[in-house]
């Protein structure tokens, strides 16, 4: 399971630290996001939880005292997000694990999913023990269908004409959370904190989607590494906070 994504530009706020010319954002030194998700082989997360648990994992990474000011992350998380947003998710299963829980990082943990989040690493310059991980061979599936989010929950919709695989998806839906964040004021972020970073991810009703893309909330537009062809919308960030100031509802269920 691999992905190496970058997002396209948030929707709405003069603030967002993604307010740079493409050119500037290519010239820049590039980092990664690593995440790193739990994959064992007799009991994986379902597909759902654990891409609502990536999505929560770079929220979390954010939020972290350690990635603003003077932390001692701080200075990666810059650098990377003076550059393109690129995050890579791989798998890890027993020793693998393991060896990835003794780096610096943080744990977030879903319904049963787990997902390992490091400070950004320069894009050629990532530690042994994450760059020997599986980049490929396992997919996630439901074994439900996931029900309808709750009222008031921030949902970050899936295009339903893509065809992606878990890992991409990870990416892309932690993609859209960030620029929910960036979105959104400090106030907002705190009450969004104080949830755990609540949220769902669901795949958008196909009648749904062209209204979604058009809505002035946060798009993701996938940069055409992998899977699928540059300049696809694969996220909607509806957060509730940013649909509040939008004539577009959004859709209720999917």
């Amino acid at each position: 399971m691999t992905s190496t994504e970058t997002a396209g530009e948030p929707g709405n706020s003069t603030g967002s630290p993604f307010r740079h010319e493409e050119t500037d954002r290519d010239a820049a030194p590039q980092f990664v996001l690593p995440l790193v998700a739990r994959i064992e082989r007799a009991e994986p997360p379902a597909r759902t939880d654990a891409l609502e648990t990536a999505a929560r994992a770079v929220l979390v990474l954010l939020a972290d005292e350690r990635s603003a000011g003077d932390g001692e992350w701080a200075q990666a998380v810059r650098d990377w997000q003076d550059a393109r947003i690129r995050k890579v998710v791989r798998r890890a299963r027993g020793a693998e694990w393991r060896r990835a829980e003794a780096l610096p990082g943080i744990t977030v943990g879903g319904r049963d999913a787990e997902v390992r989040v490091f400070p950004p690493v320069p894009l050629d310059g990532w530690p042994k023990e994450l760059a020997r991980l599986q980049v490929s061979g396992t997919e996630l599936d439901d074994p439900l269908p996931p029900e309808a989010p709750a009222d008031g929950l921030p949902v970050l919709w899936l295009n339903p004409e893509l065809e992606m695989s878990a890992g991409k998806e990870m990416a892309q839906v932690g993609h859209g959370a960030q620029l929910a964040w960036w979105e959104l004021s400090e106030e907002e972020r705190a009450a969004w904190r104080g949830t755990g970073f609540a949220l769902a991810v669901r795949s958008a009703e196909p009648a749904e989607w062209a209204a979604l893309t058009r809505s002035g909330l946060p798009v993701v537009r996938d940069a055409g590494f992998t899977e699928i062809a540059p300049g696809s919308c694969t996220v909607v960030a509806d957060h509730p906070a940013l649909r509040g100031a939008l004539p577009y509802e959004g859709p209720q269920g999917g």
